[in-house]
């Protein structure tokens, strides 16, 4: 009687994974299944830019959760798992502009689901080898893309930006310390970021062992690009105290500003001080370009012909870009993230080393892991931080490199950036606004906005340098803020774009946060239509605090 019964629940659970035999059937089931789900998702879609309606930030019910004793079926499984989607944002809406998190394609979406399905490892090629074709296949691409000669480079596919970064410190650290793997880091390791470089420094040293303490923040210029003087000095004085500089990381566009730092001077000057102070290791250098690699497919485009019918401004900006982001190939590393200006799913990050012989220096064992390896040719598991590997994010970018080319992605990001370019032309018209990131020509545009009164000519750099100003920079934060919450509460209600805010996007002279408006434009669905929207929206929110402020409830 209990053998049967274990046999009536077994045949049931097998009607919940996908055959592993053809059965049509079966198949159809769960084909089906995945377009219930889809349609439940669909229902949830409205003007506003999100799924569904806004959720209360209450984990108590959550907390009560426990595992149910009977087996349930996919359809009830499927309306809990969209009800998880409720509030959350409509990337692709063209009022969406919070963040750099793009739409996913429909292509990459469908390379993100296969892996999921037949579930590879990409720790080795011998039960995943179509993968890891794909995987050397995309690092080539991007090699060939950014600059690199795709014959000595190598990629690997890793868990996020910040794992890219991480890579690229322990290589450095593997040089400055060539007994690191085995014996730890010594105390005198140090790695060198901009302040504007990604938060993730800090995480990447105090992760592997370097400490969040020996990590040196060089300050940055008004185009939010890394000062190289101050990095001269600041790396004179560390080798000088006898210091071993681990690592530089260049940011090739910031998260907040798209700020690109010279990479050029900061590889000369590491061959520079290489030389005069006679080191017996070269600091690695690190390119932080998970948003900017992307403007590399713009290397040999002809600005001047400019065959694809670009505005001129639009022109300029992508031009500007293309100067910093050639330099690239510079790089001793560098980290990629499709799942930002790639268009792919979370999470899609490649790790690209110039020269593949650097990978050598993370090698472990095999007798380490005795059971792995006893097939196939191709072995990532052994110097991966990661043993199990996902071919999810490896097949999504592929897909999205064979789908757009590099015509699509030259029209994807010419778009957004002319979206962008277009916004700044409108604030710029207005007499109550002013560009922070005037001469960061990505997809991202910082700005803040000014009561009747202020002469916006001027005030940006009172408030940054001058601290009689101290008063007048805080009171015109509270404005953005205020602008920012009556701009939120609108496009939660339909009217209005979803942007974000940052209460720190530079200090300024005196030590003050630097409040500031953010749209991030990455839906190839946004036109001029929506540019004029939220225009029109941050008008409405000048209006509003006016008319409270003088007639106050």
């Amino acid at each position: 009687m209990n053998q049967l019964a274990y046999r009536s629940v077994l045949d049931r659970l097998r009607t919940q994974f996908p055959k592993p035999v053809s059965d049509r059937l079966h198949d159809a089931y769960f084909v089906f299944s995945i377009l219930r789900a889809l349609d439940h998702v669909d229902e949830m879609k409205s003007e506003v830019p999100l799924l569904g309606k806004m959720q209360e930030l209450d984990y108590s019910a959550a907390e009560q959760e426990r595992v149910g004793s009977e087996v349930s079926d996919v359809e009830h499984v499927s309306r809990s798992l969209v009800s998880k989607l409720e509030g959350m944002p409509i990337w692709g809406h063209p009022h969406t502009q919070i963040n750099v998190v793009p739409p996913a394609s429909i292509a990459s979406i469908i390379g993100s689901l296969l892996p999921a399905i037949y579930n590879p490892n990409l720790v080795s090629d011998d039960t995943s080898f179509g993968l890891a074709e794909a995987e050397v296949a995309v690092s080539a691409m991007a090699s060939d893309l950014v600059g690199y000669d795709a014959s000595r480079s190598a990629g690997v596919f890793t868990f996020g930006g910040t794992g890219t970064a991480l890579y690229g410190v322990k290589l450095g650290i593997e040089k400055a310390f060539p007994d690191a793997m085995e014996n730890g880091i010594p105390n005198d390791g140090v790695l060198i970021a901009s302040g504007q470089s990604h938060y993730c420094r800090l995480n990447v040293a105090g992760w592997l062992g370097l400490g969040e303490k020996n990590v040196v923040e060089i300050p940055t210029n008004l185009q939010n690009g890394i000062r190289v003087e101050r990095l001269e000095s600041a790396a004179r004085q560390l080798l000088q105290e006898g210091r071993r500089i681990v690592a530089m990381i260049a940011t090739m566009g910031s998260t907040d500003a798209f700020g690109i730092d010279d990479l050029g001077a900061i590889v000369a000057l590491r061959d520079r001080l290489v030389a005069e102070y006679d080191l017996d290791y070269r600091p690695h250098i690190h390119a932080d370009a998970v948003i900017g690699w992307a403007w590399s497919v713009f290397n040999d485009y002809d600005f001047e012909e400019n065959t694809l019918g670009f505005r001129p401004r639009t022109i300029r900006a992508l031009a500007g870009t293309c100067r910093n982001i050639s330099q690239l190939p510079l790089a001793d590393s560098i980290g990629i993230d499709f799942h930002k200006t790639g268009f792919t799913p979370y999470v899609s990050s490649l790790f690209l080393a110039s020269d593949r012989a650097d990978l050598q220096l993370l090698v472990r064992g095999r007798e380490q892991m005795p059971y792995l390896f006893q097939s196939g040719e191709r072995h990532p598991g052994v110097y991966t931080l990661e043993t199990s590997r996902s071919g999810s994010g490896v097949l999504a970018a592929y897909a999205n490199l064979q789908l757009f080319g590099i015509e699509g992605m030259r029209v994807l990001l010419g778009h957004l950036v002319e979206m962008a370019e277009l916004l700044r032309e409108h604030l710029e018209g207005h007499g109550f606004s002013t560009v922070l990131n005037s001469e960061n020509f990505g997809t991202v545009t910082l700005f803040r906005v000014y009561p009747d009164g202020v002469d916006t000519w001027t005030v940006k750099d009172r408030e940054l340098s001058d601290e009689s100003a101290r008063d007048e920079l805080l009171a015109h934060n509270d404005y953005n803020r205020r602008v920012f919450r009556f701009m939120y509460d609108q496009a939660m209600d339909g009217q209005g774009a979803h942007i974000s805010m940052t209460n720190c996007y530079r200090h300024t002279d005196y030590g003050e946060p630097i409040v500031a408006l953010k749209s991030y434009m990455l839906s190839p669905f946004i036109d001029e239509k929506h540019v004029e929207l939220l225009v029109h929206n941050v008008l409405d929110a000048r209006k509003h605090i006016d008319e409270t402020t003088q007639h106050p409830r």
